[in-house]
């Protein structure tokens, strides 16, 4: 297999918008599946966790192999619900191109723009296919418009349907200028190519100018023929496309209905034709462990290994399956490789191609490819595998913070080891899903990413992990700040063992602005004192932030700078200057008008327009401000922000005021001052 046959994909978009539907008829059209699985029957090959079967939504990116016309396509489908976007920035990191999917009623929704931005901050090249075309009050045209107006896109049809709602029949081929029917006795499987209807000439006749149009913008070649009056090459106009997605500066667009069996081969086409191969897209970049400098990872076969895990999964029997992107070289079974960050060897001793959940054993995994890992014990999602000769440290995923907390204890004491173990399997596959013991309460803190993130992960703590535990309320996850600069000097000294420990510092706090996070800075040259101490300085700083100032939790939006520090070698240790620096930086924040910070969030309300009144009013009576109504023909939407606190119970009051008519979706925007 070479690598320019290989094609790294995700799947995106806005939950309920048809990317495990699409993913479905993607199987069964390469041959992968034998009959398709419906999401809303629960047999989705995708949706293999019992809890997305149960709830009709997909939880955890499931990755995949198939093929299309000769080439390996390897999809990563991601979940569209606001709660699990850690999985699906996980992904687009290691993703060479992706494939959007809108909804033909809703068009471009809340979550579509986050993945969108997510995807933008990747440098991911898309393509987009508009589904649900059968949909009643779907609309391919309006859809374009959205998609130009809030994703500032330069959408491009190659399709456009013919019909739609209930009469949805087919779509035609700009290019081919014919359309294509999809025989449904075979599920779709078999299509062929009939003449244009007479009613529907003219207008492929327009969006066919407007195509060429497009391209034109970018080939002289295809400008020069277009004014010539000549045929242009389908092959010309789809290597111009292929250049300007690589280059993410046309949007191509492909329509039908994947529940339906309409329009999906036609994407696939798409996606083997478009979309780039890992020999396209630039070299990843890393960092050199020893020179500490950046450096390119080129896509190259006779390279070192190297590889990112982006993903970890819990499997009963073969314990942590890591699910990673090879960047460079090859990795080989039964072979010795080093995790760079951690500085600990481990061993692959098998490697799987993944079939959604029905893995196949392989030999090796090249660069450019993606597979899983067997054998590894303490990787971790964003860990850099390689080898020892070539430590390169590819850059660290970032993820967003988690904001609710719930208590959790175990049924019987017996079960408190077997709880904390289950605890660090899904902290270990989910990076958003954080816990903590309460050594007051005796309780255990999880964390998570929104209320059914939470749902989800102690759904799974008792029915798959199979732990016995009680559960509390969810709780907003808070933080602190301060309000204003101070600087303050603390001495420490303790005898331990006869041996006098001493240590003096001065540290100045001074707060940030909203959402810089914290920052540690040394203002003392090194050379005053061994490296050692400016480590075990910084590490009591970095471990005072997650204990808190004045109520135990985390700090936020802050800044700790190391002025000056006091120096003996008879009495100097680690111990004293990390037990000093913590004491300093707690005096330091209870000087510096400490205060709670709450999280606040991002809410967007879907709702038909007569109730957008009602929607106003309890969003404000819940502390939300309105920041904008935008309009559509079939919904307003209501984008708003309000503290989290205020936010528990209310999609049953939203149900209620809108007689179940009403969804609403909300993110993490910032944290401010708790009145």
């Amino acid at each position: 297999m070479q690598r320019k046959d290989i094609k790294n994909i995700g799947i995106m978009a806005h939950i309920d918008a048809g990317k495990t539907t699409t993913t479905e008829r993607i199987l069964f059209y390469t041959g992968e599946n034998h009959k398709i699985g419906e999401v809303d029957n629960g047999e989705a090959t995708m949706d293999w966790m019992q809890q997305e079967q149960d709830r009709g939504i997909t939880i955890t990116s499931a990755a995949t192999t198939c093929y299309w016309k000769d080439k390996q396509i390897n999809i990563i489908d991601t979940p569209g619900h606001v709660d699990f976007t850690a999985e699906v920035e996980r992904s687009l990191r290691v993703l060479d191109g992706a494939v959007g999917i809108f909804c033909a009623v809703g068009g471009v929704e809340p979550q579509t723009e986050t993945v969108w931005r997510q995807a933008d901050t990747y440098h991911v090249p898309r393509i987009a296919f508009i589904n649900k075309m059968d949909r009643l009050g779907a609309d391919f045209f309006a859809v374009l418009e959205d998609i130009k107006t809030k994703l500032k896109e330069n959408p491009v049809p190659l399709f456009i349907p013919v019909g739609k709602e209930s009469k949805f029949e087919g779509v035609i081929d700009l290019l081919k200028k014919q359309m294509v029917v999809f025989d449904q006795s075979t599920d779709g499987r078999d299509y062929s190519y009939v003449d244009i209807p007479s009613d529907y000439q003219d207008l492929a006749s327009q969006w066919y100018e407007k195509l060429i149009d497009s391209v034109s913008a970018y080939s002289d070649e295809v400008t020069e023929l277009f004014f010539a009056g000549e045929d242009i090459p389908s092959k010309m106009v789809m290597d111009v496309l292929h250049k300007c997605v690589l280059k993410r500066t046309l949007l191509p667009v492909f329509c039908g209905s994947s529940l339906k069996n309409i329009g999906v081969q036609c994407l696939l086409d798409g996606i083997v034709e478009l979309l780039p191969s890992p020999d396209e897209v630039p070299p990843a970049t890393g960092i050199s462990v020893k020179k500490q400098e950046e450096v390119k990872v080129f896509n190259k076969e006779d390279a070192p290994p190297l590889a990112l895990i982006f993903k970890i999964q819990y499997e009963k029997e073969a314990g942590n399956l890591a699910f990673a992107r090879v960047y460079s070289g090859t990795f080989k079974s039964r072979t010795a490789v080093l995790n760079i960050g951690k500085k600990k060897r481990e061993r692959i001793n098998r490697i799987l191609r993944m079939h959604s959940n029905k893995p196949e054993e392989i030999d090796e995994l090249r660069c450019g490819d993606i597979g899983v890992f067997i054998g590894f014990k303490d990787a971790q999602t964003g860990d850099t595998i390689g080898s020892e000769g070539n430590q390169i440290l590819l850059e660290n995923m970032k993820f967003p913070v988690p904001v609710i907390s719930v208590a959790v204890e175990p049924a019987t004491a017996s079960d408190q080891d077997k709880l904390k173990k289950a605890l660090e399997i899904l902290s270990l596959e989910d990076p958003t899903f954080t816990w903590k013991d309460n050594q007051e309460t005796g309780q255990i803190i999880i964390s998570g990413m929104g209320e059914l993130h939470l749902d989800v992960l102690v759904t799974r703590l008792k029915d798959e992990l199979k732990v016995a535990c009680n559960v509390g309320n969810p709780q907003v996850t808070y933080r602190e700040s301060i309000g204003k600069e101070a600087i303050h000097t603390q001495s420490f000294s303790r005898m331990i063992a006869g041996k006098e420990n001493s240590a003096e510092l001065t540290f100045r706090v001074l707060p940030l602005s909203t959402g810089k996070g914290v920052e540690y800075e040394n203002k003392v040259p090194l050379k005053t004192m061994p490296v050692q101490f400016f480590d075990a300085i910084q590490r009591g700083v970095e471990n005072s932030f997650k204990s808190g100032i004045k109520y135990g939790y985390e700090v936020c939006d802050l800044k700790v700078e190391l002025l000056d520090v006091k120096y003996n070698e008879l009495t100097a240790s680690e111990f004293a200057y990390e037990a000093c620096a913590a004491m300093c930086f707690d005096s330091a924040a209870s000087e510096a008008a400490p205060m709670l910070m709450e999280p606040v969030m991002d809410v967007t309300v879907v709702v038909p327009n007569q109730y957008v009144g009602d929607v106003i009013s309890t969003l404000t009576a819940r502390g939300g401000l309105v920041s904008s109504i935008e309009s559509k023909t079939n919904a307003d939407s209501v984008h708003a922000q309000a503290p989290l606190s205020k936010l528990f119970g209310y999609s049953t009051v939203l149900r209620s005021s809108t007689q179940g008519r009403g969804s609403f979706s909300m993110e993490f925007s910032h944290y401010s001052q708790k009145n």
